[in-house]
């Protein structure tokens, strides 16, 4: 059964396109009809097609996070105002030992949710226990590019025992390509304090291996960027490099630390560097310079991070933020226009996973794509759609969220999930691992 979509103002994401009283039509997870006015059938078999009026909205993509830890919503206001060694070694790791296979599909349940009714259909996760990550986004819909975290301190270069490179191996084979495509895995290399340089040699061969893509925490504080200088003798990006890292596709999440050499390097290997503007300001590790990586030719992606770091995987406020962040930093209003940081929430995160037929409205394409209520005062007057996506608009504004053609969010309810179930199992994981310490009144 086909969807159409009339009467929408419909961002296309293509160098700014806009359609005003637009249709859109979808059939069999692509869009295949799409312009200004009521759609005229081409056949006369047009029963059975669902349509939907979208009078007051405006249709987009839908949002692609490049980078986040979904189940580490489970922690989300655990370890909050320290920074990042502090957070990560002395609150969340010793809380991560705690988690199991059960908590972490409930804890990605609870952030798809999450996502789903902010209008993002994909996303990139770094985890563990990934298996039951990789169930609970097929039965929701959902794309995603799948990376279990990696971490080894080995010297002897002989890794062909390493449990964690083995779950890599199997996950790529079990789930790589599964859900129509939907799901693509990849390797998750933690980043450069947690590997020791054979390991990360190790990851880029089964990259290769296996044509996966690399995705890495890299220079994400000053810290860092030093011990690296300290102990190697360069950058964290050129150590990476030198180590084959970015010999294929990789996406580099925070790169906030980053020099111009680097920027040359990475844009060399075009590899898409995942920028978290709220988790970076909340850790204190600084501001990514994402107006002089775009000027290197680096493609530069959005991502939360997650929920324990940000506070939440919405994917409006990173983009409202990473447009206004830049233009203070650098005193520039042009250093990230509006129209640019909607591209980078949709059609280069989406590039950057492998979806390379997602993150745009045109005809061809996936239909993953969201839609949002303008109706309400504080997108009004709609003078011009994009400025409004990116300054006025927010998560609670989105009514539909559809990927590869399905509905999977509507008007507050989850068409693929069970929020009740969520709810029961989030509670009780909270309880489980927490010990009570925070009480029962965890899901309201």
């Amino acid at each position: 059964m086909g969807i159409l979509f009339e009467h929408a103002v419909v961002a296309t994401g293509e160098g700014g396109r806009v359609l005003r009283d637009a249709h859109l039509l979808v059939e069999n997870g692509i869009i295949t009809a799409l312009g200004e006015g009521s759609w005229v059938p081409k056949h006369e078999k047009t029963e059975g097609h669902e349509c939907i009026d979208a009078t007051g909205k405006v249709l987009l993509s839908g949002f692609f996070n490049a980078h986040t830890h979904i189940p580490m919503t489970l922690l989300r206001n655990y370890a909050d105002d320290m920074d990042l060694h502090t957070w990560l070694f002395s609150k969340i790791f010793p809380m991560e030992d705690r988690l199991d296979g059960d908590a972490v599909f409930w804890g990605t349940q609870l952030g798809l949710m999450e996502m789903l009714a902010g209008g993002t259909v994909g996303f990139t996760d770094m985890y563990y226990f990934c298996d039951r990550t990789a169930e609970a986004v097929l039965d929701s819909g959902m794309r995603m590019l799948l990376t279990r975290g990696l971490t080894g301190d080995g010297t002897t270069g002989d890794f062909s025992g390493d449990i964690r490179l083995a779950e890599s191996r199997a996950l790529h084979s079990a789930w790589h390509g599964a859900g129509n495509g939907r799901i693509r895995v990849g390797l998750g290399p933690h980043a450069i304090y947690t590997c020791s340089a054979p390991y990360l040699s190790a990851v880029a061969e089964l990259a290769c291996t296996l044509s996966a893509t690399v995705h890495i925490h890299l220079d994400e504080t000053r810290r860092e960027h030093a011990e690296c200088l300290e102990k190697y003798g360069k950058t964290p990006v050129r150590h990476c490099d030198d180590l084959g890292l970015f010999a294929g596709p990789a996406i580099a999440a925070h790169c906030v630390h980053i020099t111009e050499e680097d920027m040359d390097i990475l844009a060399a290997r075009n590899v898409v560097m995942a920028h978290n503007p709220r988790s970076n300001l909340k850790l204190a590790s600084g501001i990514a310079p994402v107006p002089s990586a775009r000027k290197a030719g680096i493609r530069v992606a959005l991502g939360t991070d997650g929920a324990s770091s940000n506070n939440t995987l919405d994917m409006w406020a990173e983009m409202g933020l990473a447009a206004l962040l830049h233009k203070g930093a650098t005193l520039d209003p042009l250093a990230i226009t509006a129209g640019e940081a909607l591209e980078m929430a949709t059609r280069i995160g989406a590039a950057a996973m492998g979806f390379e037929t997602s993150g745009t409205l045109a005809v061809g394409m996936k239909a993953d794509l969201q839609m949002a209520d303008v109706s309400g005062p504080h997108w009004q007057p709609l003078h011009n759609p994009v400025s409004a996506i990116v300054y006025s608009g927010r998560s609670a504004d989105v009514r539909l969220t559809m990927a590869d053609g399905k509905i999977l969010y509507r008007n507050g309810e989850f068409l693929t999930i069970d929020a009740e179930k969520v709810r029961h199992g989030v509670a009780g994981t909270v309880d489980k691992v927490f010990g009570g310490a925070f009480g029962t009144a965890v899901m309201v």
